[in-house]
């Protein structure tokens, strides 16, 4: 697809009023579903170029974030834009995309130990932004369901990434992954802890 972005002036006063336009230039209050949700992508895509510059990741999996951070940028896009019965073609997240999440997810989780309780996010600190990227995905897919006319591959894709996400954090830990004890904290007092 061509490039369809040319930004000449960052500010244009067109928000001012707290609206601001979709993608099929209609006009909205900065607070509807439509700008929640595409504004908690662009917070995930922010953070994943956080983990990117933050932690070491190898070879295979900074290909894959660097991936994941323009796909983002596709999911943005088609959030922003309502459905219409015109002609144009606009930019939407389809099943390819998601069955490359799939792939993914696929992929490292067969060479992952089953899980024996829930993970503690944290770890290492690779793991640990990745459980907070896996948290943002999480709110973005909630808000993404207030969305009239989403399609179902871009509840989808969130849904997918939030899982890779969580499958790449077990990865990052191996051996060291902090799994939840239940009750651990009850163990303790009576042990003399505070």
């Amino acid at each position: 697809m061509a490039s369809v972005v040319n930004l000449t002036r960052i500010y244009t006063r067109l928000g001012d009023a707290g609206e601001t336009h979709l993608g099929d230039m209609s006009r909205v209050p900065k607070d509807h579903p439509r700008i929640e949700a595409y504004g908690v992508v662009d917070e995930l895509n922010s953070f994943v170029g956080l983990t990117l510059a933050a932690c070491e990741v190898p070879g295979e999996r900074r290909e894959w974030l660097g991936r994941i951070q323009n796909e983002l940028f596709d999911l943005g896009a088609d959030l922003a834009t309502p459905v219409s019965e015109e002609g144009r073609s606009r930019l939407r997240i389809e099943a390819g995309y998601v069955k490359w999440l799939e792939s993914a997810c696929d992929q490292v989780n067969s060479e992952l130990p089953a899980l024996k309780s829930f993970v503690i996010p944290g770890g290492s600190l690779l793991a640990s932004y990745l459980h907070i990227c896996r948290t943002i995905c999480r709110r973005a897919e909630r808000l993404a369901i207030r969305i009239e006319d989403i399609s179902p591959e871009a509840l989808q894709y969130l849904n997918r990434l939030s899982d890779l996400f969580f499958i790449l954090a077990r990865e990052a830990n191996g051996a060291d992954e902090p799994l939840w004890e239940p009750g651990g904290s009850q163990q303790d007092r009576g042990a003399g802890s505070v």
